[in-house]
């Protein structure tokens, strides 16, 4: 798998959720977990929290990773 390297900003609150949740498991993971089972990119990133440009980036990044998967 090839491992790109983004920087995304998000709210100080949905980084405590996601760090949280993640354990001992890589932030990627946690949110593709969620994706993969059904969730919704604002599942896991809270309402309106990205930028509508960003967020429209990170669903094409994991688009195209489930693809290559």
């Amino acid at each position: 798998m090839h491992i790109m390297s983004k920087h995304i900003e998000i709210d100080d609150d949905v980084y405590r959720a996601l760090k949280r949740e993640k354990g001992d498991r890589s932030f990627s993971d946690v949110i593709r977990d969620r994706l993969d089972d059904d969730g919704k990119l604002a599942d896991v990133t809270g309402a309106s929290v990205l930028d509508p440009e960003t967020q429209e980036a990170v669903k094409d990044d994991i688009g195209q990773l489930s693809r290559e998967g």
